[in-house]
Protein backbone atom coordinates (compact mmCIF):
# COMPACT_ATOMS: atom_id res chain seq x y z
CA UNK A 1 0.00 0.00 0.00
CA UNK A 2 1.34 3.29 -0.99
CA UNK A 3 1.72 5.89 1.40
CA UNK A 4 0.02 9.27 2.14
CA UNK A 5 2.13 12.21 1.56
CA UNK A 6 1.71 13.39 5.31
CA UNK A 7 3.54 9.52 5.91
CA UNK A 8 5.94 10.51 3.45
CA UNK A 9 6.60 13.85 5.34
CA UNK A 10 6.37 11.96 8.86
CA UNK A 11 9.08 9.39 7.63
CA UNK A 12 11.99 11.91 6.35
CA UNK A 13 11.18 13.81 9.39
CA UNK A 14 11.81 10.85 11.73
CA UNK A 15 15.16 9.87 9.62
CA UNK A 16 16.03 13.39 9.74
CA UNK A 17 15.78 13.72 14.21
CA UNK A 18 17.31 10.27 13.94
CA UNK A 19 20.60 11.29 12.16
CA UNK A 20 21.25 14.47 14.79
CA UNK A 21 20.51 11.35 17.44
CA UNK A 22 23.49 9.32 15.93
CA UNK A 23 25.70 12.09 15.47
CA UNK A 24 25.19 11.33 11.28
CA UNK A 25 24.51 15.44 10.49
CA UNK A 26 26.59 18.50 10.72
CA UNK A 27 25.58 21.87 12.01
CA UNK A 28 22.53 22.82 10.09
CA UNK A 29 24.26 21.42 6.85
CA UNK A 30 23.67 18.56 4.99
CA UNK A 31 20.56 17.11 3.67
CA UNK A 32 17.51 14.38 2.98
CA UNK A 33 15.49 14.10 -0.07
CA UNK A 34 12.31 12.04 -0.93
CA UNK A 35 10.68 11.90 -4.55
CA UNK A 36 6.90 12.26 -4.44
CA UNK A 37 4.32 10.87 -7.08
CA UNK A 38 3.02 13.11 -9.47
CA UNK A 39 -0.78 13.53 -9.62
CA UNK A 40 -1.21 10.51 -11.22
CA UNK A 41 0.47 8.76 -8.77
CA UNK A 42 3.92 8.52 -10.84
CA UNK A 43 7.25 9.11 -9.18
CA UNK A 44 9.39 10.57 -11.97
CA UNK A 45 11.71 12.27 -9.49
CA UNK A 46 10.39 15.71 -10.46
CA UNK A 47 8.69 17.26 -6.84
CA UNK A 48 10.85 16.22 -4.17
CA UNK A 49 10.51 17.12 -0.18
CA UNK A 50 13.69 18.37 1.40
CA UNK A 51 14.90 19.57 5.21
CA UNK A 52 14.91 23.65 4.98
CA UNK A 53 17.87 25.58 5.38
CA UNK A 54 18.99 26.60 8.29
CA UNK A 55 16.95 24.06 10.36
CA UNK A 56 18.86 21.92 12.87
CA UNK A 57 17.91 18.25 12.11
CA UNK A 58 16.67 17.68 15.97
CA UNK A 59 14.01 20.19 15.04
CA UNK A 60 12.56 19.08 11.95
CA UNK A 61 9.16 17.84 11.71
CA UNK A 62 6.65 16.64 8.98
CA UNK A 63 5.36 20.65 7.75
CA UNK A 64 8.87 22.49 7.73
CA UNK A 65 9.86 20.01 5.13
CA UNK A 66 9.54 21.84 1.74
CA UNK A 67 8.38 20.61 -1.39
CA UNK A 68 10.13 21.54 -4.24
CA UNK A 69 10.05 20.78 -8.14
CA UNK A 70 13.33 20.27 -10.23
CA UNK A 71 13.13 24.05 -11.14
CA UNK A 72 13.64 24.59 -7.73
CA UNK A 73 10.36 26.64 -7.73
CA UNK A 74 8.57 26.05 -4.14
CA UNK A 75 5.55 23.93 -4.16
CA UNK A 76 4.18 23.66 -0.78
CA UNK A 77 6.63 25.73 2.32
CA UNK A 78 7.61 28.44 3.87
CA UNK A 79 11.33 27.83 4.18
CA UNK A 80 14.54 28.49 1.76
CA UNK A 81 16.38 25.76 0.70
CA UNK A 82 20.03 25.59 0.40
CA UNK A 83 21.81 26.19 -3.00
CA UNK A 84 23.74 22.87 -3.01
CA UNK A 85 21.08 21.09 -1.64
CA UNK A 86 19.25 21.66 -4.56
CA UNK A 87 21.53 20.73 -7.36
CA UNK A 88 23.10 17.67 -6.20
CA UNK A 89 19.22 16.54 -5.05
CA UNK A 90 17.91 17.73 -8.03
CA UNK A 91 20.68 16.34 -10.25
CA UNK A 92 20.23 12.66 -8.98
CA UNK A 93 16.02 12.93 -9.03
CA UNK A 94 15.86 13.56 -12.14
CA UNK A 95 19.15 11.46 -13.67
CA UNK A 96 18.17 8.46 -11.49
CA UNK A 97 14.00 7.95 -11.01
CA UNK A 98 14.29 5.02 -8.97
CA UNK A 99 16.67 6.99 -6.40
CA UNK A 100 13.26 7.59 -4.54
CA UNK A 101 15.42 8.96 -1.24
CA UNK A 102 18.70 10.70 -1.34
CA UNK A 103 20.88 11.04 1.56
CA UNK A 104 23.52 13.63 1.99
CA UNK A 105 25.98 13.40 5.08
CA UNK A 106 29.39 14.32 6.45
CA UNK A 107 28.74 11.49 8.72
CA UNK A 108 32.48 11.25 10.20
CA UNK A 109 34.60 7.84 9.88
CA UNK A 110 32.61 7.78 6.00
CA UNK A 111 33.80 11.38 5.74
CA UNK A 112 37.42 9.97 7.01
CA UNK A 113 37.13 7.52 4.35
CA UNK A 114 36.77 9.88 1.39
CA UNK A 115 40.18 11.69 2.69
CA UNK A 116 42.49 8.97 1.99
CA UNK A 117 44.13 8.56 -0.87
CA UNK A 118 42.25 4.91 -1.24
CA UNK A 119 39.61 5.86 0.72
CA UNK A 120 37.54 2.84 -0.54
CA UNK A 121 35.40 0.54 1.96
CA UNK A 122 37.10 -2.23 1.89
CA UNK A 123 35.10 -5.95 1.69
CA UNK A 124 36.86 -7.67 4.47
CA UNK A 125 33.92 -7.15 7.32
CA UNK A 126 30.19 -8.24 7.31
CA UNK A 127 28.73 -4.65 7.32
CA UNK A 128 31.08 -3.29 4.56
CA UNK A 129 29.24 -6.45 2.15
CA UNK A 130 26.10 -5.00 2.43
CA UNK A 131 28.04 -2.81 0.02
CA UNK A 132 29.55 -5.20 -2.10
CA UNK A 133 29.33 -3.65 -5.90
CA UNK A 134 26.99 -1.30 -4.96
CA UNK A 135 29.14 2.26 -4.36
CA UNK A 136 30.95 4.13 -7.09
CA UNK A 137 33.60 7.07 -6.15
CA UNK A 138 34.21 10.21 -6.96
CA UNK A 139 37.25 11.20 -7.02
CA UNK A 140 37.25 14.80 -8.41
CA UNK A 141 36.20 17.31 -5.25
CA UNK A 142 34.89 20.77 -7.41
CA UNK A 143 34.57 22.89 -4.30
CA UNK A 144 30.66 23.60 -3.37
CA UNK A 145 27.95 22.45 -5.56
CA UNK A 146 26.53 25.74 -6.52
CA UNK A 147 25.38 25.03 -9.87
CA UNK A 148 23.44 22.43 -11.84
CA UNK A 149 26.34 21.33 -13.80
CA UNK A 150 27.64 20.33 -10.52
CA UNK A 151 25.24 18.00 -9.62
CA UNK A 152 24.50 16.68 -12.80
CA UNK A 153 28.26 15.98 -12.27
CA UNK A 154 27.93 13.89 -9.06
CA UNK A 155 24.80 12.24 -10.56
CA UNK A 156 26.81 10.59 -13.45
CA UNK A 157 29.37 9.67 -10.89
CA UNK A 158 26.62 8.02 -8.93
CA UNK A 159 25.27 6.29 -12.36
CA UNK A 160 23.37 2.57 -10.84
CA UNK A 161 25.30 2.45 -7.83
CA UNK A 162 23.50 3.05 -4.19
CA UNK A 163 26.07 4.89 -2.81
CA UNK A 164 28.31 7.91 -4.06
CA UNK A 165 31.45 8.63 -1.71
CA UNK A 166 32.57 11.99 -2.25
CA UNK A 167 36.77 12.57 -2.47
CA UNK A 168 37.72 15.05 0.39
CA UNK A 169 33.48 15.59 0.85
CA UNK A 170 31.47 13.03 2.10
CA UNK A 171 28.69 10.57 1.21
CA UNK A 172 25.32 9.99 -0.88
CA UNK A 173 23.52 7.15 -0.28
CA UNK A 174 20.13 6.38 -2.54
CA UNK A 175 17.04 4.07 -1.92
CA UNK A 176 13.61 2.80 -3.02
CA UNK A 177 12.51 4.57 0.46
CA UNK A 178 12.73 6.15 3.61
CA UNK A 179 13.53 3.26 5.67
CA UNK A 180 16.04 1.71 3.06
CA UNK A 181 18.15 4.23 2.24
CA UNK A 182 17.90 5.47 6.43
CA UNK A 183 18.79 1.99 7.40
CA UNK A 184 22.31 1.46 4.51
CA UNK A 185 23.31 5.19 5.55
CA UNK A 186 23.72 3.57 9.37
CA UNK A 187 25.20 0.53 8.32
CA UNK A 188 27.53 2.31 6.10
CA UNK A 189 28.68 4.57 8.76
CA UNK A 190 28.94 1.53 11.53
CA UNK A 191 31.37 -0.45 8.16
CA UNK A 192 33.54 2.75 7.89
CA UNK A 193 33.66 3.30 11.64
CA UNK A 194 35.23 -0.37 12.18
CA UNK A 195 37.53 -0.05 9.08
CA UNK A 196 39.14 3.61 10.68
CA UNK A 197 39.23 2.13 14.23
CA UNK A 198 41.34 -0.77 12.73
CA UNK A 199 43.56 0.64 10.19
CA UNK A 200 44.29 2.88 13.72
CA UNK A 201 45.99 -0.05 14.79
CA UNK A 202 48.27 -0.09 12.01
CA UNK A 203 47.87 -3.51 11.48
CA UNK A 204 46.36 -5.03 8.21
CA UNK A 205 42.94 -5.69 7.51
CA UNK A 206 41.38 -9.50 7.05
CA UNK A 207 40.54 -10.63 3.36
CA UNK A 208 37.29 -12.16 2.54
CA UNK A 209 37.72 -14.25 -0.81
CA UNK A 210 35.71 -13.15 -3.90
CA UNK A 211 33.34 -15.99 -3.77
CA UNK A 212 31.93 -15.11 -0.03
CA UNK A 213 31.70 -11.74 -0.76
CA UNK A 214 29.39 -12.18 -3.52
CA UNK A 215 27.56 -14.80 -1.58
CA UNK A 216 27.39 -12.65 1.56
CA UNK A 217 25.88 -9.35 -0.95
CA UNK A 218 23.45 -11.76 -2.34
CA UNK A 219 22.06 -12.94 1.33
CA UNK A 220 22.39 -9.23 2.65
CA UNK A 221 20.19 -8.32 -0.64
CA UNK A 222 17.60 -10.74 -0.44
CA UNK A 223 17.47 -9.50 3.96
CA UNK A 224 18.04 -6.15 2.88
CA UNK A 225 13.80 -5.08 2.91
CA UNK A 226 13.05 -6.83 5.67
CA UNK A 227 15.83 -5.78 8.01
CA UNK A 228 14.58 -1.75 6.85
CA UNK A 229 11.44 -2.48 7.54
CA UNK A 230 12.33 -3.73 11.01
CA UNK A 231 15.11 -1.15 11.55
CA UNK A 232 13.36 1.49 10.89
CA UNK A 233 9.89 0.75 12.11
CA UNK A 234 11.87 0.34 15.47
CA UNK A 235 13.18 3.88 15.13
CA UNK A 236 9.54 5.03 14.24
CA UNK A 237 8.16 3.47 17.78
CA UNK A 238 10.89 5.11 19.74
CA UNK A 239 10.57 8.82 18.17
CA UNK A 240 6.73 8.56 18.28
CA UNK A 241 7.05 7.99 22.49
CA UNK A 242 9.80 10.55 22.76
CA UNK A 243 9.39 13.38 20.70
CA UNK A 244 5.70 12.81 18.63
CA UNK A 245 5.62 16.46 17.69
CA UNK A 246 7.87 15.54 14.81
CA UNK A 247 4.82 13.97 12.78
CA UNK A 248 2.84 17.36 13.25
Amino acid sequence: MSQTMLELRQDLACALRWAARLNLHEGVCNHFSLAVPDDDGVVRGNRFLINPYGWHWSEITASSLVLLDDKGTVLEGEHEVETSAFTIHRGIHVAAPNAICVMHTHMPHTTALTLLEDGELKMCEQNALNFHGRIAYDNDYNGLSVDTDEGDRIASKLGNRAVLMMASHGVTMTGASVEEAFTDLYYLERAAMFQVLARGTGGTLRSVSEDVQQKTAQQMAEERPALAARHFGALRRILQREEPEYMN
